[in-house]
C-alpha cells in the first residue's frame, strides 16, 4: 500500500508539471492581452500599459514567464492583473464561499440518489420506477438556468423573501442567530439547484448498476443461504455496484473549483466558479492559471483516492 501510494504520488507530480506547462502555453497563446481589456479607458496611457507589462513580465519569453509564475505562486507573491491583489488570498476567500455550497449539494445528491435508484431497481417497472424515470429525464432535459429563474420568481412572489447573494440586505447588524439562519436560507436554493441535475443523473446510474448486480449468481446464492434481503442488497449487491461511483466521487472533488458558474451567477453567489469566469473576461492570467493548477491538483488527488477506495470496496483488487 505505502509503495503504491508513493509511486502514484510521484507519477502524478510529474504529470502535474506537464499539465501546468501546457495550460500556461495555451493561456498565453490565446488571443487578447490584459492591456486590451479596457482600451477605451482614458486614464490608461501607453506608459501605464508598458509599466504593467514590465511588472508582470509580459514581454519576456514564455519559459521565463512560466518560471516567474511558478516562483510567485509557491512564494505567495503572485498578484492579480485586475486589482494587484494576492491571487491565493482571493482564491481562498472564494473557496470558503464555494465549500459549503459544494458540500450541501453533494450531500443532497448522494443521500437521495442512492435510495431512489436502489428502490427503482428493486421494483423495476413499478409506478415508482416509471415516475422517477420520468422526473429524472425531465430534470436532465430542462435547462438548469430556466429552473433557477422559475424557482426565484416562485419564492419571491409567494414568500416575499430575498434569495440573491449570501445575505439579505439590511441584515448587517442583526444578531449571530439571525445571521446564521439568513445564511442557511441563501445557501439552500443554489445548493438545491446545483444538486438537481446530479441527482437525476446519479439515480439513473445507481438503478442501472443495481439491475446488473441483483441478477448475478452470487446474489441468488446469498438468498439461497437464507440471508435477509437487506444484507443481500446492501452488503453483497450495493458493495459490488460501488466501483463506478467511487470513480465519480473522485472526479467530483474538482467541483470545488468549477462549482456551478451558472448558478453562482444567477444567485450572485461569490464562489470560485464565478471568480474563474470573471478572470477569463478580464484576461487575468495569474488567476486563470492558478485556478487551473489547483483544479489539476484536486483531480489527481481525487483519482488517487478513488484508486485506494477500490481495494476497500472490492477485495479482489490488489495494489
Amino acid at each position: 500500500m505505502t509503495a503504491f501510494i508513493i509511486r502514484n504520488i510521484g507519477q502524478r507530480l510529474i504529470l502535474l508539471v506537464f499539465i501546468s506547462i501546457i495550460a500556461h502555453t495555451i493561456v498565453h497563446l490565446a488571443p487578447g492581452e490584459p492591456s486590451l481589456v479596457d482600451p477605451a479607458n482614458p486614464r490608461m496611457k501607453a506608459e501605464d500599459i508598458q509599466r504593467i507589462r514590465d511588472a508582470f513580465h509580459l514581454d519576456d519569453p514564455m519559459h521565463v514567464q512560466y518560471a516567474y509564475w511558478m516562483r510567485d505562486l509557491f512564494t505567495g507573491e503572485l498578484k492579480s492583473f485586475k486589482d494587484n491583489q494576492p491571487v491565493l488570498a482571493k482564491i481562498w476567500d472564494r473557496f470558503l464561499n464555494s465549500l459549503p455550497l459544494f458540500l450541501v449539494a453533494t450531500l443532497i445528491t448522494w443521500s437521495i440518489a442512492f435510495p431512489m435508484g436502489i428502490k427503482a431497481a428493486l421494483h423495476r417497472n413499478s409506478a415508482f420506477d416509471r415516475s422517477t424515470t420520468f422526473i429524472s429525464y425531465a430534470l436532465i432535459s430542462i435547462p438548469g438556468f430556466f429552473l433557477a429563474y422559475v424557482l426565484i420568481i416562485f419564492v419571491v412572489q409567494n414568500l416575499n423573501v430575498s434569495v440573491i447573494g449570501m445575505q439579505t440586505f439590511g441584515f448587517e447588524n442583526v444578531g449571530p442567530l439571525f445571521k446564521s439562519m439568513d445564511y442557511l436560507w441563501h445557501l439552500t436554493l443554489p445548493s438545491l439547484m446545483t444538486a438537481i441535475t446530479g441527482l437525476a443523473v446519479l439515480s439513473r446510474y445507481v438503478r442501472s448498476q443495481m439491475l446488473e448486480v441483483i441478477n448475478q449468481d452470487y446474489i441468488r446464492t446469498a438468498r439461497a443461504k437464507g440471508l435477509d434481503e437487506d444484507t443481500v442488497i446492501y452488503h453483497h449487491g450495493l458493495r459490488n455496484a460501488l466501483l463506478p461511483f467511487i470513480t465519480m466521487f473522485g472526479l467530483m472533488i474538482p467541483g470545488l473549483i468549477g462549482g456551478s458558474v451558472i448558478f453562482e451567477t444567477i444567485f450572485a453567489w461569490p464562489g470560485m466558479g464565478r471568480l474563474g469566469y470573471e478572470a477569463i473576461l478580464a484576461r487575468d492570467f495569474p488567476v486563470i492559471l492558478t485556478l487551473n493548477f489547483i483544479a489539476a491538483v484536486l483531480t489527481l488527488a481525487g483519482t488517487l483516492v478513488s484508486d485506494i477506495l477500490y481495494a476497500v470496496a472490492d477485495p479482489r483488487i490488489k495494489f
